[in-house]
């Protein structure tokens, strides 16, 4: 299996998106650290049940004690970090607002997590990757800012962002042989995000999208793994600081 024994650690885990990749490394042979501010001890332990090697450890990524704390028992309780795939964001409760309607709270909110979350939990496993001489790190980025789209503005520019930031930390963190890559994916259907914006918003929503896309069907997070699966093993081991847009062909680079 191509994730053979690869220690990986997934942010935002313990639903959504996050989820089915934690549960979509595992069986490819990866040792999955699920992590994230809700309980998702029930996620590592579907991972447990299906023959899997899984651990639950809680963190809030916008907090520098919090992520270290999780590298640290990561590293304690596996002995390296392999992989890590900082997918913790603020999205699916977020509002259709214009943009002078965003209150300043909220837009902080968002730039804690999606973005110093990102840099945060790349501090911390870094010391543990520069020990082993490798080290792979996926960024969940965003289909949205490529369209500028008008909605959400804090959001689409927080994923501008990670954008942004997968570049400069390939150019930082490559002469200690560790791979920095991000994945953009469009609208997915989550149960998160289907929870919170419902069946019938979230038809209308896909329905503009899938009648854009070379693949006309909406996307399901399962459409991840093997995106994800690839920039965490040993065949992308000489690419680095590139977006990879995984959207049925809904915007082509």
């Amino acid at each position: 299996m191509p994730l053979e024994n690869k220690v990986i650690v997934i942010t935002g885990s313990a639903r959504g998106i996050g989820k089915v990749l934690a549960k979509g490394v595992a069986a490819q042979g990866a040792k999955v650290v699920v992590s994230d501010v809700l309980d998702g001890e029930s996620a590592a332990e579907e991972i447990r049940n299906a023959g899997g090697d899984a651990i639950f450890v809680g963190a809030d990524v916008s907090n520098r004690r919090e992520t270290e704390a999780l590298a640290k028992t990561t590293h304690d309780t596996y002995g390296r970090i392999d992989g890590l795939v900082n997918n913790a964001a603020v999205h699916a409760e977020l509002q259709y607002i214009p943009f002078d309607r965003v209150e300043e709270e909220e837009w902080d909110r968002v730039f804690a997590v999606n973005v110093k979350g990102t840099w945060l939990m790349t501090r911390a496993v870094y010391p543990f990757m520069k020990e082993q001489g490798a080290g792979k790190i996926v960024n969940i980025g965003s289909g949205t800012p490529f369209k500028g789209m008008p909605k959400m503005y804090h959001y689409v520019v927080s994923k501008g962002a990670i954008m942004t930031l997968t570049r400069v930390m390939a150019r930082t963190l490559g002469q200690d042989g560790i791979c920095v890559n991000c994945i953009s994916p469009s609208l997915t259907r989550s149960d998160s995000v289907v929870a919170f914006r419902g069946e019938e918003r979230m038809r209308e929503e896909e329905a503009a999208l899938i009648a854009t896309r070379a693949i006309p069907r909406s996307e399901v997070p399962e459409d991840l793994i093997g995106a994800v699966a690839f920039f965490l093993s040993d065949g992308s081991s000489f690419i680095t600081g590139q977006n990879l847009p995984v959207n049925g062909g809904d915007h082509m680079l």
